[in-house]
């Protein structure tokens, strides 16, 4: 008997770090992929992996901080479908109550700049779907579906 096979969804992390009423942003850069725009700090989670897994690694390898899972919260969950693959995607908003260490940019051939900003002041140039999905997340709601 044949396996079934299913269709695939790609999973990823990304953290919602507030200070204030601002949130950290990154900006894309040399990476193939909304290079000179703004997103979270974020990556894909990898086989094994758990969400809570991916964002706390990748915290620590893109701003250097330590994140505890007991201090994160999902805040967000987003199916979405890419558009610039037509990838379906899974996308997981952690927020961080706290974290360890001092937010730098640790990986700068990835990214050019870190900026807080005002949920209603994001810049111009952030991905579309991570600014609807920070608009979501100010007004309370858990999941959203983009790019259908």
């Amino acid at each position: 008997m044949m396996k079934k096979l299913r269709h695939t969804i790609i999973p990823a992390s990304y953290l919602v770090l507030k200070k204030d009423d601002q949130v950290l942003l990154i900006r894309r850069f040399n990476t193939g992929y909304q290079d000179g725009k703004y997103s979270l700090v974020a990556g894909h989670v990898d086989a094994g992996e758990t969400f809570i897994q991916a964002i706390v690694r990748e915290a620590k390898e893109e701003i250097g901080i330590t994140l505890l899972p007991q201090d994160l919260t999902v805040v967000h969950v987003m199916h979405r479908k890419s558009s610039i693959d037509a990838d379906e995607r899974m996308d997981i908003f952690i927020q961080a109550s706290k974290w360890v260490g001092e937010i730098k940019n640790c990986e700068p051939n990835k990214c050019d700049q870190l900026r807080w900003c005002l949920y209603d002041q994001l810049p111009a140039e952030t991905i579309d779907c991570v600014a609807y999905a920070l608009q979501a997340i100010k007004k309370g709601i858990i999941y959203s579906e983009y790019g259908w």
